[in-house]
């Protein structure tokens, strides 16, 4: 170990620009064992492990990075195993540049992060290649059954912990696939499908039942879930996007940056097109996508793949200031993604059937807001016209209307549309349902959701426990 001052950081392979703009196959190659143990062994072994803390689910990171090191590769996956239900996710999708490796010891120092992301998902995919990712398997079987409402990263993460415990475990999605937004918001270039469809593959083998095509509240409400169930999570996400609030926002060719994705992601599974899709395509258009999270980027990156005649990013801060990866930024620049920071629309062109163009104005950052960011304010001046015949918001996500649509008035919520759940025993304010995931704390990253799913699937736990059936009599 310590191998930081004479080993240089190096990443796995990454696809040339020019050719992977032509698919939607993941851009990052995988490393030979070699290269993975030399870049394991660049780890400085800290006492004080600040990307372990700096981790939502706290992976014992420096522990895994020695047995890769060594060899031990089976003894490491366990182990980064033993905190994470999606290891080879969280390593493929999580900003490590702002968690993990932000944090790491040796980057602060100059020499460059581990590669921790990548190491992560090496492991996994190793276990898969090798059948060291053990069939999901109860330790003992229970009578109680929990309904989980969302197949998203929340979902599965508590429906596994949920299962391996023994209880019955049923999931309930929307849509016609498993996965929520790992299905169907994040595009094949970061996260390929097959790597989902197998894990809720061993979810369905290890006794998890999903029923698809079902939404509550249309299908089924809160009140039947409660009946079939000793215990319900609501895990749906928030799906309900900002709007641009300008004049023209309402022209047809302005699209939420979900159906976008989604669009996109059913034609790479080889979907059938949907009647309309072409609105939802960017083939030959001059697309400007509006915001600057990664969904932004995911946005902008996916127009480039569909042959967009122009792509531009709006984002009213600075680079600096983004809530996306940079590494994400840096991979768009690459694929030829035009950037105009500290500017935001003002107006869009055209007519109702048709958007034609973005009138933006530039911006300027002023003093901190209650958020302590600086806070965006408009450079008199400054405005400038962009062609646009397809307009993407990427503004991010709000929660649905869950008591309206559930008919559910007891639900109670917090002042922005969130459902409100005990910090601790992640209960709602209705005895037995519990909430976890973004519909819970808002927008927020996948590796998140995993890890209150899980806490919310020991809360359960905890809760049911007290109610305990008697045992079934296989037991």
């Amino acid at each position: 170990m310590l191998k930081f001052t004479t080993v240089a950081r190096t990443g796995p392979p990454k696809r040339d620009a020019e050719a992977r703009v032509g698919d939607f196959h993941e851009i990052y190659g995988e490393y030979i064992d070699a290269k993975a143990a030399e870049q394991s062994a660049r780890c400085s072994q800290c006492g004080i492990p600040f990307c372990q803390s700096h981790c939502p689910l706290h992976n014992n990171i420096p522990d895994w990075l020695r047995m890769t090191a060594e060899g031990r590769l089976r003894e490491a996956y366990e182990l980064s195993a033993a905190t994470s239900t999606m290891p080879e996710v969280c390593g493929r999708i999580c900003p490590q540049d702002r968690l993990c490796e932000g944090s790491c010891v040796i980057e602060q120092a100059g020499f460059g992060t581990v590669t921790i992301g990548s190491v992560e998902k090496y492991l996994t995919d190793r276990a898969w290649a090798e059948g060291w990712v053990e069939p999901l398997k109860a330790v003992r079987e229970r009578a109680q059954s929990v309904g989980i409402v969302g197949a998203g990263p929340a979902g599965l993460s508590a429906a596994e912990v949920l299962r391996a415990k023994g209880y019955l475990v049923t999931v309930y999605d929307r849509h016609d696939r498993p996965g929520g937004l790992l299905m169907y918001g994040i595009p094949g270039f970061k996260l390929e499908k097959s790597v989902v469809e197998r894990r809720t593959r061993r979810l369905a083998e290890g006794g998890v039942n999903f029923r698809l095509n079902t939404a509550v509240g249309r299908d089924l409400s809160l009140t039947d879930l409660r009946a079939r169930h000793d215990a319900v999570l609501i895990a749906t996400g928030v799906y309900k996007a900002r709007e641009v609030q300008v004049p023209g926002g309402g022209s047809a060719g302005v699209t939420p940056a979900l159906p976008y994705l989604i669009a996109a992601n059913r034609a790479d599974l080889g979907d059938p097109a949907p009647a309309g899709g072409a609105a939802l395509s960017a083939d030959g258009k001059d697309v400007v996508v509006v915001g600057g999270g990664d969904t932004a980027m995911d946005c902008v990156r996916t127009a480039v793949r569909q042959g967009a005649r122009s792509v531009t990013c709006l984002y009213r801060r600075d680079r600096e200031n983004m809530p996306g990866s940079f590494r994400e930024v840096t991979n768009a620049e690459d694929e030829g993604v035009r950037f105009e920071w500290l500017a935001a629309p003002r107006a869009l062109h055209g007519e109702a059937d048709g958007v034609a163009g973005v009138r933006a104005m530039r911006m300027r950052l002023g003093p901190p807001d209650a958020s302590g960011r600086r806070a965006p304010e408009e450079h008199a001046g400054g405005d400038f016209d962009l062609p646009a015949r397809m307009v993407i918001k990427a503004l991010g996500f709000d929660p649905e209307d869950l008591p309206h649509q559930w008919s559910a008035p007891d639900l109670t919520v917090t002042r922005w549309g969130t459902v409100k759940a005990h910090v601790t025993t992640m209960m709602t304010s209705i005895d037995g349902v519990f909430a976890a995931g973004d519909i819970v704390r808002g927008a927020s990253l996948v590796v998140w959701a995993i890890r209150d799913g899980m806490d919310a699937a020991h809360a359960i736990d905890r809760y049911l426990a007290v109610k305990a059936k008697p045992l079934l009599a296989a037991e």
